[in-house]
């Protein structure tokens, strides 16, 4: 993933060719990510503005292999005044590049817009703001349940534990959304 968003369009448009002649020589694929986020990621900040078709093409037409692009989706949680994603821009995207979509900022979008989302294109939904939120919140019960002060609750694979297991749950159902059949990662035996 290059995002080269926050640079002038012509310098994206540059360092995203040179990262695709680079990693396509190792037979490794590119995403990269046209119009701003909305929210904040990495230390940069995004208006949320929505992509430029042409903008979208023109990154298209570097050899990418995935685009991400701003249809008022947002780093980070949600806030109450969210509008919702713009599907016409969605559709003017999907109808202008041959590519798979990318949804950044999925983490909080109601499940009708997710659901909606990949019928027009959308393959691939970047989550992990619900994650961690799962993750502090079940931590948060099992320290001030004072399990950790349990014999030995102290021990970070039990203090973790209930965190790594909320962003499991949490996995799981929005990868319902998506028609993502279950898979078993490791076999029960181990």
């Amino acid at each position: 993933m290059f995002d080269g968003h926050d640079l002038p369009f012509e310098e994206n448009v540059e360092k995203t060719k040179e990262i695709v002649k680079l990693a396509h020589a190792k037979g490794i694929s590119v995403e990269a990510e046209v119009g701003s986020i909305g929210g904040e990621e990495d230390g940069v900040v995004g208006e949320g503005e929505l992509a430029s078709v042409e903008e979208a093409k023109t990154l298209a037409a570097t050899g990418i292999d995935f685009l991400a692009a701003g249809i008022g989706n947002i780093h980070g949680q949600y806030p109450a005044n969210w509008k919702g994603l713009h599907f016409d821009r969605l559709q003017e995207i999907a109808d202008a590049v041959d590519l798979p979509l990318v949804l950044h900022g999925g983490s909080g979008i109601p499940q009708d817009q997710v659901e909606k989302a990949i019928s027009m294109g959308i393959s691939k939904l970047n989550i992990n703001t619900e994650c961690q939120l799962a993750f502090a919140k079940a931590t948060r019960e099992y320290i001030l349940a004072n399990k950790d002060q349990e014999g030995k609750g102290y021990d970070p694979r039990k203090l973790l534990a209930p965190g790594t297991k909320a962003i499991t749950d949490t996995f799981k159902e929005i990868s319902g959304w998506m028609g993502t059949r279950p898979v078993k990662m490791v076999p029960e035996e181990i």
